[in-house]
């Protein structure tokens, strides 16, 4: 019986990444069986994608952060 997997966008970051290791760690020690082999790559490629969504997300979030950050500090200088 195939277990239930969570959608891939309700996982956390974390969650995530832990599924993808445990992913590659099956085909690796090739634990994976033939027939859920396409299964388990596309699983890892929404997983993946996610992840890379994810950290872009929180990328442009800290750069936003830190130019507002920048601005106000440049601001103090400003005689205006």
């Amino acid at each position: 019986m195939a277990e239930k997997k969570v959608p891939v966008k309700k996982l956390s970051f974390g969650e995530a990444m832990t599924e993808v290791e445990e992913i590659l760690s099956g085909l690796e020690s090739e634990e994976v069986d033939i027939d859920r082999l396409g299964d388990e790559v596309k699983r890892a490629v929404e997983l993946i994608t996610v992840c890379r969504e994810k950290l872009e997300k929180t990328d442009r979030e800290v750069r936003d952060l830190v130019a507002g950050l920048q601005d106000e500090a440049g601001g103090e200088d400003d005689p205006s």
